[in-house]
């Protein structure tokens, strides 16, 4: 591998191999990235209990951190290597807005305001998710793998896809890895 081609590498995988030539979507990809990383820090440090204001629990903190992670990965890495550098497909901006949707329904649907509007929390129904708690969950995982295939590659994915079969295949496993499973709506919650 020449030198040339181990800077290309580092570069793609520091910045995530896109250089949109369109200046007003590299302001955009820079100020998801920067609030990302503000929002990082600021839920590492103390100041928010100091303040009073925008501390988060563990609860709305995940699901803000894989919305913004989400959006970030599907518009900055494009999806082959033959895909465009240059721009963003519309295909991406729309897999970046249902990723991220999936992770605000997480987020949304876990307060005391959807529990005015609908009646109950995820929270409220653990191991008893609806219909629509299984289908974003299902969109959600699927994306989260192409994603992780995206910026990590595909090894990462498939340890993931395997653990996945394991959680639902367990009691079937010979001896010591035989477990009792997991049902899809306790994987999808």
């Amino acid at each position: 591998m020449s030198d040339e081609e181990v800077q290309d590498l580092v570069a793609s995988t520091d910045t995530g191999g896109r250089q949109p030539t369109n200046r007003n979507i590299l302001l955009f990809l820079a100020s998801v990235a920067f609030i990302w990383s503000v929002f990082q820090v600021w839920i590492a440090s103390p100041i928010p209990f100091t303040v009073g204001i925008g501390v988060f629990g563990s609860r709305e903190a995940r699901p803000i951190h894989l919305g913004l992670s989400l959006l970030l990965a599907f518009l900055a890495y494009p999806a082959l290597k033959r895909s465009p550098r240059d721009f963003i497909p519309w295909l991406d901006w729309a897999l970046a807005i249902i990723g991220a949707s999936c992770a605000a329904y997480l987020f949304l649907f876990d307060t005391e305001l959807a529990a005015n509007l609908f009646g109950t929390r995820l929270s409220d129904r653990p191991n008893n998710p609806n219909a629509m708690d299984i289908g974003v969950a299902v969109v959600g995982m699927i994306l989260l793998l192409e994603a992780t295939r995206r910026a990590l590659g595909p090894p990462l994915m498939v340890v993931a896809i395997v653990f996945l079969i394991y959680t639902f295949l367990g009691p079937y496993m010979p001896g010591i890895l035989a477990w009792k499973g997991a049902s899809f709506g306790s994987v999808a919650y």
